[in-house]
């Protein structure tokens, strides 16, 4: 793929739609309809298995102190490869492994979308209902002209306020009030319709209106009617004092001017050195912000994905709506509901990827050939977009593309 193709997205789409290769996933297939012959479908390549080409890469990463985390790659519901590497918490010297969970940054939008998407196959709400039908104190653009398909879809011609990254959180409320607030001084700047690389406020809006259609916190609804209907047991927003606490969560470690790495959420006073995300500390958020975030282990984000093709999170159906094709990204590439999705090698990859100041995370789904590859870090440094992009290749035998990320 040419460079404005899914695997050549910059780092700062990446933070936006991110997916499948520079944590660009792939397009909106049918999950229930697979289409290669069936003896191409149950292959195992022999990249993908322990000891072939993925798992030496990283293999050689991690040597190379360039990867700390876990990689997982299952077919079918069967782990084909799990490694873990590094460290979860060095002060405490707890190593990383598959229990524990990452910080997903944008990695776990979807939830979001996946959760509107109960509710409309409820018929709670519907997604050409205005914001205005649910939430008020909004300028009167937004109220009466973008709907629910702009905001999910990245085409709300949005930009998002500005938000203070040095900014330290105390409370669930705290978080909860400012991003109510927040999302009303959003901006209409364009005509609805218009794409806009998932502006904030389209992420923090169906948070929103997830919390007035069912008298819930956007956490406290995911939890039980995603994660809880996945079985991912270990998947959660916590809050701050959880992550000092409990040892299954990866501690992100972020990189200093003097070459070394601090601990991000035992060092609030220390900031991220990256120029698309300046002076950011994920430590100083108290939880992640509603529609944003989470925890996720690595074979809970493979549950969640056989959750979506099987019916049990979303019937089939609202499945197919959620990775369907909405907006052209670039070559083969779309945006679907809060992913991206594309082609690659003659089947469909969709999924998510999100970087944080210590932590990136992937998830892609191939549903054509049953695969669900993980990708789980929690330092900077890591070859992010090349990481994903030898996971494409050694699933679909795509040759990768595009450079290094992180």
């Amino acid at each position: 793929m040419d460079s404005d193709s899914v695997r050549g997205v910059d780092r700062r789409r990446l933070l936006r739609w991110g997916g499948l290769a520079a944590g660009a996933p792939l397009m909106g297939a049918h999950l229930g309809r697979p289409s290669p012959p069936p003896a191409a479908r149950d292959v195992i390549p022999r990249d993908t298995r322990p000891g072939g080409a993925y798992d030496r890469y990283v293999a050689k990463l991690a040597a190379e102190d360039r990867f700390s985390g876990v990689v997982l790659l299952s077919h079918r519901g069967r782990t084909v490869l799990s490694r873990s590497y590094g460290m979860a918490d060095r002060e405490r010297g707890i190593r990383n492994h598959e229990g524990v969970a990452f910080n997903l940054s944008s990695a776990g939008k979807p939830f979001g979308a996946v959760a509107v998407l109960q509710l409309a196959q409820q018929g709670r709400v519907r997604l050409s209902d205005t914001v205005g039908t649910y939430l008020t104190d909004f300028a009167k653009e937004i109220a009466e002209r973008v709907t629910i398909h702009h905001l999910l879809s990245g085409t709300s011609g949005l930009s998002s306020p500005e938000e203070d990254p040095r900014r330290v959180f105390q409370s669930r409320e705290e978080v909860q009030e400012f991003y109510e607030q927040w999302a009303r001084r959003a901006k209409q700047v364009a005509p609805p319709g218009t794409p806009t690389d998932h502006a904030g406020a389209e992420v923090a809006i169906p948070a929103l209106i997830v919390e007035a259609v069912t008298g819930r916190t956007y956490w406290d609804y995911v939890e039980e009617h995603v994660f809880g209907r996945c079985g991912m047991t270990g998947t959660a927003f916590y809050t701050r004092p959880r992550w000092l606490a409990d040892e299954h969560i990866a501690h992100s470690y972020m990189r200093q001017a003097d070459g070394g790495v601090v601990d991000a959420v035992r060092n609030l006073d220390k900031g991220s050195l990256d120029p698309y995300q300046p002076g950011k500390n994920p430590g100083r958020f108290f939880i992640d912000a509603p529609g944003d975030g989470g925890f996720a282990t690595a074979p809970d984000l493979v549950r969640f994905a056989n959750a979506l093709g099987d019916g049990t999170v979303l019937d089939r159906p609202y499945a197919e709506v959620l990775t369907g094709a909405k907006v052209p990204l670039g070559k083969d590439a779309f945006g679907a509901y809060s992913m991206p999705v594309a082609i690659v090698g003659g089947q469909w990859v969709f999924g998510r990827a999100g970087v944080n100041p210590g932590s990136v995370a992937s998830w892609n789904i191939y549903p054509y050939s049953g695969w669900v590859g993980v990708i789980l870090g929690n330092r900077d440094g890591v070859p992010f977009q090349e990481i994903i992009q030898r996971e494409i290749q050694a699933v679909t035998g795509a040759s990768p593309g595009g450079g290094e990320g992180g």
